[in-house]
Order: structure tokens, then sequence, then C-alpha cells
């Protein structure tokens, strides 16, 4: 998840003030003037390289958009973006070179461009792709334009090898047998064929769950000597078993009264022999596999196969969009009316997000991401970005 974000100082807060107001004045002056010169200036087509049997690049660009398919996507003007211009597009750039690392249908051409040009500031990247892309408004199949946008992050949690003192909760591998990996959550630990699955046992049963929701995270496993080494568990399959939710099951009963971590860590230390029978309300199980860690910078691959970027990756509904499309997202700052818009990479998927106007925004690792979001459940519109001449 390749842009890290950071803390802002209070000292840099007049030179951000002074970069916003400059780059919306850009947005009001210069847009117009880009798409004025559009149709005086092109440049011949990119000659990419022969592409060989199978790969993205020699697969045929879709066909004009279906019936159900015209409905979600409405071809549109750039000025029809809302705050386009206003998003610093270089620090986007990274995950869009990243997206291009296994490009969609159709976009081999102007993913090669974009390795060659490297833009040197957020005009001539704007320039980079109006010239080359398309936007396209995303709907509903009944018209309607506004969906949800929700947030998810990289947990971290304390780790150990062995079953020891309070970490008695265990991560499990993939199952071979298709039988075994379909068994129950209240089942997995009275069956003596997962005790070879165990990666490693974690002290907070409340914090594998978020794991297991996210889909991968990083342990922070310290061993027999007392050296401590952060590894990432990534995403290897689930049971099968449908999901419920077990802190809303909590909440509907009235025994917390809030979802934060705080919350179930105190309700778990008065109910320890509880706990398993709570979890137990999702019959659901994640299983992981084990990957190192050289970089703490780069985030976990998504379902596209590339690292997601922090605040510029997102999840979405795959049947819809195809995975390594640019979005302009128009939406607002988590528990805030500010705008949030920006281009982002569509890179992951959830089992969760599901429509045309739907997409969850991946915020990073780390208490900041976390709590960012936990607060994201915002109104979102939608913009595709596609290259000129591919239609949906």
């Amino acid at each position: 998840m390749v842009h890290q974000m950071m803390k802002t100082k209070i000292s840099s807060a007049p030179r951000a003030s002074r970069a916003r107001s400059s780059m919306a004045w850009w947005a009001r002056g210069m847009v117009a003037v880009i798409l004025g010169s559009l149709a005086a200036c092109s440049s011949p087509p990119l000659q990419s390289p022969s592409p060989t049997p199978g790969s993205p690049a020699s697969t045929p660009v879709p066909a004009a958009p279906s019936a159900r398919s015209a409905q979600r996507w409405v071809a549109a003007d750039w000025r029809d973006l809302p705050g386009w211009g206003s998003d610093d597009l270089l620090a986007a750039w990274p995950a869009l070179l990243a997206g291009c690392q296994r490009p969609a249908p159709g976009w081999a051409e102007f993913c090669a461009r974009a390795a060659l040009q490297s833009p040197a500031d957020p005009m001539e990247a704007a320039v980079l792709l109006m010239k080359h892309l398309r936007p396209w408004r995303l709907a509903a199949d009944t018209g309607e334009t506004t969906g949800l946008l929700t947030g998810y992050f990289e947990p971290q949690l304390a780790a150990r090898r062995s079953r020891q003192g309070t970490f008695q909760w265990a991560l499990h591998a993939l199952p071979a047998d298709p039988a075994l990996r379909r068994t129950p959550r209240r089942d997995i630990d009275a069956n003596p064929r997962f005790a070879a699955l165990e990666l490693a046992y974690v002290d907070d049963p409340f914090g594998l769950l978020q794991l297991q929701i996210q889909g991968s995270g990083r342990l922070a496993v310290r061993d027999a000597a007392g050296v401590e080494r952060i590894t990432r568990v990534a995403y290897a399959g689930h049971n099968d078993q449908p999901f419920q939710s077990v802190v809303r099951a909590l909440l509907d009963r009235g025994e917390i009264s809030d979802a934060t971590p705080r919350t179930l860590a105190a309700w778990a230390s008065r109910n320890p022999t509880r706990i398993n029978d709570a979890l137990a309300v999702n019959p659901r199980v994640v299983y992981f596999r084990e990957e190192p860690l050289p970089d703490a910078n780069i985030g976990p691959r998504g379902a596209q196969g590339v690292p997601l970027t922090p605040g510029r990756s997102v999840a979405v509904d795959r049947s819809v969009i195809a995975l390594g499309t640019p979005l302009w997202l128009d939406s607002t700052e988590p528990l805030s009316t500010t705008p949030m818009r920006r281009l982002v990479m569509a890179q992951d998927t959830g089992s969760a997000i599901v429509g045309a106007v739907r997409a969850d925004l991946f915020w990073g690792w780390g208490e900041e991401a976390a709590l960012n979001a936990s607060r994201t459940k915002q109104a979102l519109r939608l913009w595709a970005l596609l290259p000129q001449g591919v239609t949906p």
C-alpha cells in the first residue's frame, strides 16, 4: 500500500496553504487552456513491442458497451470532473506506473508512453492524461451516480512463533485438503490437523479478527532471544463460510458501546471464557501465507498483483471496473465536509465492494491509517479514465 503517508507538522502549514492556493489557481485557469490546446497538438502513436501470445497487450480491445454496461458508463468531459487540476498528480504517478506493470486490455500503448514520459510537474502529468485518456462517469444500473466510499488499512499485531502466555490466537496457512479448508471457525481449534498449519500466535483475538477482515497485515514477531522482526502475512484464501459480524452481534446485545479496539480489548478482559463463543458468530476464517518484508514502506499486493499505495489505491468491483484502471474520486475527507478529490488506481477487490459507484480506499498502515479507515464512510462519485478509442 508505494507513497508513504506522513504526519504534517504545524510549521509546514503555511507552505501547504500556499501550495493549495497555487494549485487551485492552476485548476481555475489552466485546465481550459490545456483543453483548448489539445486539438492543436498531437503526438504519433507510440510503437510498442509486439505482444507475445496470451499477454494482456494481445487481448482484443473490449467491444462497445452492452445495454447493461452503458447504464454504468457515460462518456464525460474533463470539465465534468469536480476539482480536476487541484490534485498533485505526481503523488499518484507511482501508483499509476505500478498498475502499468500488469496493464488491463487496451492499456499497453499508454503505459509504454507513461513509462517513457515521466512528467516533471502536476501540469505536465495532467496534459499527458488529458491527451491520451478520456473520462467516463460511472453510474449504477438505476442511473444513480452517488455511491459509497469506505476505507481499509494494513494492521500490525505483536506475535510469537509458539503458543505462550497471552499469545493464544493462531493464524493458519491454507489447508491443501479442500474439505479441511471449509472447516468453520468454531471447529478449527479442536481439529489436530490444523496444528501443522499454525503460522504464528497473537495476543489480541479481535486484532486477529480485524486482520482477517482486512485480508493482510504485518506481524511484529519476537523470537526467544528477544529480537523483533516485522513480517507480512498476505491473504491465501478462506474457508467458504458466510461472513457474520462479531462486533455487530456484541453491539446489538448491548455488550459494547462502540467498536474501538480499546472497547473490544476491555470486553475480552472482562469475558475471557466467552471469547471463543463471540468469535464463533463469524464462521468465516481467512488463511494466510507469510511473505518477507524487505522494505517497510512498500504496501501489500492487491488483487491486481502490484503493491498498494496509501491514499492512491482502491478496491473496486472488478466485474464493473477492470483492475489497473485510473479513477477520479470525488468524496470528502473522513468525518469532514472538506472535499477529497484525487486520482486513484483500481488495484484491489473485496467481497463487500459491489457495484459501479463503490470503492474502498487503502489508507496504509499504522495508527493514523487505522483511524482514517475506521472513519471513512462517505458519499462517492467516480469517473474512470480510459485510453482514447477504448470503450467500457
